[in-house]
């Protein structure tokens, strides 16, 4: 499912009971698509009386992905916190017809839709908590940062989203290309000058391993819509990549601080370009989890990393063992973050 009828106000979402969601409209594509919108996901069971009062937490996915972690929103929930995803423009159901899934050449074009999502958060709440995954991983620090020299610029309205973000939690975050040193010297010019000219230009290739260690249908546990998240992901072309290195660029050359306390969640073991196996399934089948570490600490100066053996590339559909240690380990870094807030 995905070009779902646009609506301005929380309606029934696919998800079920206890979800809704709104449409945020975010204007004119820039890259030619159209309109485009963001999707706002509410979870908000039935007896729910503090709903407002809680900190809210907002999951930005990844790419070739959408909000659909049931299991997630219902843990945090339980946790004590209001729980949101968005899915963003030209992604999952924010998808409208005719547009090419996911496609971008500025990740700086999220800004808006985080923006719009966290405007919207905060007609509610007044504490939020970010939670971003893979190549959100990256658009957050990215916005944070954005946000955190905006308002000291002196934009009131930066100032104002900055400080209700307390924290921001990130889930195998795209940090660096999956390539040996030499290799990825001479591949991110190529990347950057052909995105310049050939932005369109298809890129071969896909993640299917990734895809079937998760799918119920295949070696995993958990159902989502292979139109909205195909099994080996989306077509991607260079102008897209070139965006993603250009984001990448920003952070290795140290120009993000994202101004509030990060917790970089990720594997301990990568398992990269093999078919599917059982090690697939206690792995990050996508990125390399040595380059997370070695690029964590330049998301600023309040950085926790917690590798968490036995996890999947995205660690909320790990394997139960190691799932619940990063649910344990979120849970009292949370609990310590927001008391140092107060």
């Amino acid at each position: 499912m995905s070009d779902l009828p646009i609506s301005d106000s929380y309606t029934a979402d696919i998800l079920g009971e206890g979800f809704t969601r709104r449409t945020l409209r975010l204007g004119e594509d820039p890259e030619g698509d159209g309109p485009v919108v963001a999707t706002l996901v509410r979870y908000l069971p039935d007896r729910c009386p503090d709903h407002g009062d809680r900190t809210a937490m907002i999951f930005v996915h990844g790419m070739s992905d959408y909000f659909f972690h049931r299991h997630v929103a219902e843990r945090f929930h339980d946790e004590g916190y209001a729980v949101y995803g968005v899915d963003l423009r030209k992604c999952g159901r924010s998808h409208l017809a005719g547009q090419l899934w996911h496609d971008i050449r500025d990740l700086r074009r999220y800004f808006d839709d985080l923006d719009s999502v966290l405007d919207a958060v905060r007609e509610e709440h007044g504490t939020c908590v970010i939670q971003a995954h893979s190549t959100g991983g990256l658009i957050a620090p990215l916005w944070l940062d954005h946000l955190r020299r905006s308002a000291l610029a002196g934009d009131a309205t930066a100032a104002a989203r900055h400080s209700a973000i307390a924290a921001a939690v990130l889930n195998s975050p795209w940090l660096d290309l999956m390539f040996p040193s030499p290799l990825d010297r001479w591949s991110r010019p190529l990347i950057r000058a052909l995105g310049a000219r050939r932005p369109e230009l298809d890129l071969p290739g896909g993640l299917a391993a990734y895809g079937h260690s998760i799918h119920a249908g295949h070696h995993g546990e958990w159902e989502f819509d292979t139109r909205m998240k195909p099994i080996a992901g989306h077509a991607k072309n260079v102008g897209w990549l070139a965006a993603v290195v250009r984001g990448q660029d920003v952070i290795q050359a140290g120009g993000v601080e994202c101004g509030v306390p990060v917790l970089v969640l990720c594997s301990t073991q990568s398992w990269l370009n093999k078919p599917y196996s059982a090690i697939t399934d206690t792995s990050d089948a996508v990125l390399d989890v040595h380059q997370i570490r070695r690029w964590a600490p330049s998301l600023g100066a309040g950085v926790t990393v917690l590798p968490v053996e036995g996890a999947r590339h995205d660690v909320w559909l790990s394997l139960r063992r190691p799932r619940e240690r990063a649910f344990t380990g979120t849970v009292d870094w949370l609990n310590d973050t927001l008391a140092d807030r107060g």
